[in-house]
Parts: C-alpha cells; sequence; structure tokens
C-alpha cells in the first residue's frame, strides 16, 4: 500500500462512545475525516445529533447517533441493536467514554468510586466484549482505549482531587494489554491512548479564577506550555484505527506534551 493509503478508512464503520464532545468528537472528527462512518453515542442525544450534522455536512459520511449509557448493559445493547440496524459490521470501536467526580480524598464516598468504575472500566468490558465477538465473526476489528497519563502517576489534590479516576484508567491500560493478546488470534487489535491535559469541558474548571493555582499548575508541568486541542488528538486516533499501524496491539500511546517525561 501507498503511505497515505494507510491512513485511509474508507468503507469503514466506527463506534465511538462519548463522541458528542471533547476527545470523543475529536476522535470522531479525525476518523470521519479518514473516510469512515460513524456512530457515537453519549448519555445526552443533544450533543450527538449536533455533531452528527457537522459531520455528514463536512466530510459526507453517514453519522448515527445514539443515546447510550455505558454503565448500563440493557442499553450497550440497545446501542448495537441500533448499529446492525444501519451498518453491517463494526470494524473501529472506540472506547471514549469516562466520567469523573471531584470530592477530598479522605471524604470521597463509596457511591462515587463505585459510580466511576461502572462506568470506566465495567462498561468498557462489557462493550469492547460484546464488539470482540461481532469483530471475531466478520474476521477482525480495531479497538482504541482512552486511558490517561493520570494511570501512570498519582495527581495533586488542587489539580484533581478524584482519587478513583487514576485506578479506573490504569485497570484500561491492563485491560489493554491482556486483551490484546487474547483477541490476536482472531485478528483484533488493540491499543490504548493516554491523553494529557486537552482543552475539553471535563477540564473547563481550571479556567476559572478560583482554580489559577491549579491552571498554572497544569500548565507548568507540561514541557510544551500548552494543553492539547482536536488537531493533536485527530491524527492518533487515525494512526491506531488505520492500517498505519497494522503491527501495533497492546500499545498505550502517551499523548500528553511531555507531561510524564518531565
Amino acid at each position: 500500500m501507498k503511505l497515505f493509503d494507510l491512513f485511509r478508512l474508507d468503507g469503514k464503520v466506527a463506534v465511538v462512545t462519548g463522541g458528542g464532545r471533547g476527545i470523543g468528537k475529536f476522535i470522531a472528527t479525525g476518523l470521519a475525516e479518514a473516510g469512515a462512518d460513524l456512530v457515537i453515542s453519549s448519555r445526552k442525544i443533544k450533543n450527538l445529533e449536533e455533531t452528527a450534522g457537522e459531520l455528514e455536512k463536512e466530510f459526507g459520511v453517514k453519522v448515527l447517533p445514539v443515546a447510550c449509557d455505558v454503565a448500563k448493559e440493557e442499553e450497550i445493547d440497545n446501542l448495537l441493536k441500533k448499529v446492525k440496524e444501519k451498518f453491517p459490521r463494526i470494524d473501529i470501536l472506540v472506547n471514549n467514554a469516562g466520567a469523573t467526580w471531584g470530592a477530598p480524598t479522605l471524604e470521597f464516598p463509596l457511591e462515587k468510586w463505585d459510580q466511576l468504575f461502572n462506568v470506566n472500566v465495567r462498561g468498557v468490558w462489557i462493550l469492547t466484549q460484546k464488539v470482540a465477538n461481532i469483530m471475531k465473526a466478520q474476521g477482525g476489528g480495531t479497538i482504541i482505549n482512552i486511558s490517561s497519563i493520570l494511570s501512570f502517576r498519582g495527581s495533586d489534590e488542587k489539580v484533581h482531587p478524584a482519587i478513583p479516576y487514576n485506578s479506573t484508567k490504569a485497570a484500561i491500560n491492563a485491560l489493554t494489554m491482556n486483551l490484546a493478546v487474547k483477541l490476536a488470534p482472531y485478528n483484533i487489535r488493540i491499543n490504548a491512548i493516554a491523553p494529557g491535559f486537552f482543552g475539553t469541558d471535563m477540564m473547563a474548571y481550571i479556567e476559572k479564577p478560583e482554580f489559577k493555582e491549579a491552571h498554572d499548575m497544569v500548565l507548568d508541568s507540561i514541557p510544551m506550555r500548552r494543553v492539547g486541542g482536536m488537531d493533536d488528538m485527530k491524527g492518533v486516533a487515525v494512526f491506531l484505527a488505520s492500517d498505519a499501524s497494522a503491527y501495533i496491539t497492546g500499545h498505550v500511546l502517551l499523548n500528553d506534551g511531555g507531561f510524564l517525561a518531565k
């Protein structure tokens, strides 16, 4: 294949959870630009419908928005039912949907701990297992999990007072590597992206005046002295989704402006 053909996704179908905004929208945009048809899901249908309209108009691909809470298996089943009605296969799955919730560590409520693990780990596993069975039957596919640089280290209470979050993302790294070994015989590749600080709604709180100290701490921790944007995520996602990375599986790719290198 010629170099640029390795990155093309024409004729592929991708499912992106949390695809209506933030990093999920960045990834969905990249996949659409590379030629893939899309199914985007999240709990709120409004953002999905807006994003679907934008991507269809700009790139001429098909985009199906489906409301889905990945913490609920019945909603995952409904998502896959909707996919099957619209498309004949699933070539790419991006497990991007995730949750965080902040509280002082020594006061963090157990119900919120469970909630984060239900969305960030249990939901990813349920959807991945179901889609992997579909991919096995069709002869293969590619899965991308969204981890975090915080899966590799602790985080300051001022910047990120969400004690379970780091552990959920560390679990995603281990799941990614384990599944890469187990799914390779079925021609299914699975990798993860560990983003650093990106300009999304989840990180918008540090722009508030009362979080100026946290804002300055974040920028000081990034050698490139900026947060990531859409273009910083699109290329990475398309690389892992496409034949350009055909010999890569079980890898957690850092996308952090040098944060972990410092």
